[in-house]
């Protein structure tokens, strides 16, 4: 853990971290755009499992499947988990790599504020974790069991939840970042 955190400490370079973010973001506008509405086109409005930030129960996803259909769960299982299981690495080091540069413009900065670097990597695990209980409901489908729906959407709330402190502390390092800018504007 230590080496992880040294190792984000000392992402100086700028392009790698653009590169990374550019690349991150191909990817998930490919799924925003191509394989997510490819598989809510049988949904019938119904949002898919890995889009509910607060999770689910056994009648949502009895619900979605069945709505899904035989086409609609095979849609989702061979367009949109395959791509989505990129998704969770790209993202977890791209974006641990975006606040770790960040950081790295802050002097005088507790080291300890790196730790949290870590929240896009609990996010891309718990993302992982999700998807594999997702992949196990479409092939369990009909026989879907309410302790996979639980852990399941346990995971979909940790990868939403970390991600969203992550952004709101992003947002707030953006902030500190940007006041000190002007700050030093105004005095030149």
């Amino acid at each position: 853990m230590e080496r992880l955190i040294k190792q984000l400490e000392k992402q100086h370079s700028g392009k790698k971290v653009l590169v990374l973010f550019l690349l991150t973001n191909i990817v998930y506008a490919y799924m925003l755009l191509v394989t997510i509405p490819a598989t809510m086109e049988f949904s019938n409005g119904l949002q898919l499992l890995d889009m509910m930030p607060t999770g689910y129960d056994l009648e949502v996803v009895k619900t979605l499947f069945n709505t899904l259909g035989d086409t609609g769960r095979q849609t989702y299982l061979i367009k949109q988990i395959p791509v989505d299981m990129m998704y969770p690495f790209l993202f977890a080091i791209s974006y641990a790599a975006i606040l770790a540069y960040f950081l790295t413009k802050l002097p005088k900065l507790n080291p300890k504020f790196f730790y949290l670097c870590l929240l896009p990597i609990i996010a891309g695990i718990a993302d992982y974790i999700e998807n594999i209980g997702i992949i196990s409901m479409l092939n369990a489908y009909p026989t879907v069991t309410e302790t996979s729906v639980n852990i399941t959407s346990m995971f979909s709330i940790i990868k939403s939840s970390a991600t969203t402190i992550y952004f709101l502390f992003l947002i707030v390092v953006l902030m500190i970042l940007g006041f000190r800018k002007l700050k030093s504007r105004s005095k030149n």
